[in-house]
């Protein structure tokens, strides 16, 4: 306990981030609050009048770039009917119910296999992959908990702070591994693909590589180390995956597009108007002013 006060004394943003969690600085102003963490993390100050790296743009978005138009396309319910009038409902992964709350879920008639997840924010997720050694229990209280909590406050991110909570039940997916589901993350801008990042051992030691449109490995961190010795083949489909983040994200100043891709099947992930909330270290560096110049901003606010 000692040395816990010591270390909040000599870092006054521990002080900070532990009050933040607690929620009892949500009072203060969205570009305050933006401000703080980013010097926290990157270690100097946000630029919001000349804006030059990915990150800095991504926070000036969220200040001035009207994400609550986007509520519904991050609402992971109802985005599903935006996917389905712009690209198809067959690129949906099969929904097996939908709850407002944790006491509608009625556990007995859901698959053997399935997916639970909140629609309104992220890292929620919980995956079963045999009922007979699910803790029903233990998903029930981190559903509750997570459906009280609104994920706008914790990053101030506008477009998740007026969606209505609920709960989604989506089929158990796997790919050709048959333990796991590559992600394929498209960053496009203006509606063009420009990095596709391959999320790979998600749940042992996760790591994302990152390739260019024709498939060629870049060597840069994204938040998580890269595994430049991992080959990761080129998927046969990437053309069309392109092609649907193409549709997904016209006329938008930045999206990521998270597809899934099972047995040359594509199904759709989701949309991310602010990758890592805008806190995620890019190395090397330059990396960061790279994808910067790819984000235009109106010359006005």
């Amino acid at each position: 306990m000692i040395q816990k006060i010591i270390k909040y004394i000599k870092n006054p943003y521990c002080i900070f981030f532990y009050l933040r969690f607690r929620g009892f600085l949500n009072w203060l102003p969205d570009i305050v609050y933006l401000k703080i963490i980013f010097r926290e993390k990157f270690g100097y100050s946000l630029d919001l009048k000349n804006p030059k790296t990915f990150n800095e743009k991504l926070q000036w978005t969220k200040l001035y770039g009207n994400l609550e138009k986007y509520t519904n396309l991050v609402d992971k319910y109802e985005v599903r009917k935006y996917i389905a009038e712009t690209i198809g409902e067959e690129y949906l992964i099969p929904l097996l119910g939908v709850y407002d709350r944790v006491e509608d879920i009625d556990f007995s008639k859901l698959s053997e296999q399935f997916v639970l997840k909140c629609t309104h924010d992220s890292g929620s997720v919980i995956v079963c992959k045999d009922k007979n050694n699910f803790d029903i229990e233990r998903a029930k209280k981190k559903l509750k908990k997570r459906l009280k909590k609104n994920f706008y406050r914790a990053w101030r991110e506008p477009q998740y702070k007026n969606i209505k909570p609920k709960i989604i039940c989506e089929k158990y997916m796997v790919d050709e591994s048959g333990t796991e589901l590559k992600d394929y993350k498209i960053f496009c801008f203006n509606g063009e693909p420009k990095i596709v990042q391959v999320h790979f051992d998600r749940f042992t030691n996760h790591k994302r590589n990152s390739y260019d449109t024709e498939w060629n490995y870049i060597p840069v961190s994204i938040g998580y180390p890269s595994h430049p010795n991992m080959v990761i083949d080129k998927p046969s489909n990437l053309q069309q995956m392109l092609d649907l983040a193409r549709k997904m994200s016209e006329n938008i100043p930045h999206v990521r597009v998270d597809l899934y891709s099972i047995h040359n099947k594509i199904y759709f992930g989701e949309l991310t108007f602010i990758h890592g909330a805008g806190y995620l270290k890019i190395e090397p560096k330059g990396f960061d002013f790279e994808m910067g110049s790819w984000l235009e901003l109106p010359k006005e606010t």
